[in-house]
């Protein structure tokens, strides 16, 4: 029986860079945000943030970890949305 020579894993750690969002989509995701803390102030769930339609400008609270995004969406999260708010 052979034994193959463990090599150390090469692969790189996966790098989270600041992701650019258009200023008009920060503001229409901070408000939708906005409006979610004024209408539900003792909400139990705290969202991981919003899709948001680039054009249209509308989205959807998100509370999934990792979201599935439609073609012309952009996910903005709650942690750049309160950053901003505050």
């Amino acid at each position: 029986m052979r034994y193959a020579r463990q090599t150390p894993d090469t692969r790189q750690h996966e790098v989270q860079l600041p992701i650019t969002i258009d200023c008009a989509v920060l503001r229409a995701a901070q408000r939708i945000y906005r409006t979610y803390c004024v209408l539900q102030p003792k909400h139990n769930r705290r969202p991981s943030g919003i899709a948001i339609n680039r054009k249209s400008k509308r989205g959807q609270l998100i509370f999934r970890e990792n979201p599935v995004l439609l073609p012309g969406e952009s996910f903005v999260s709650t942690n750049q949305l309160e950053v901003e708010i505050h």
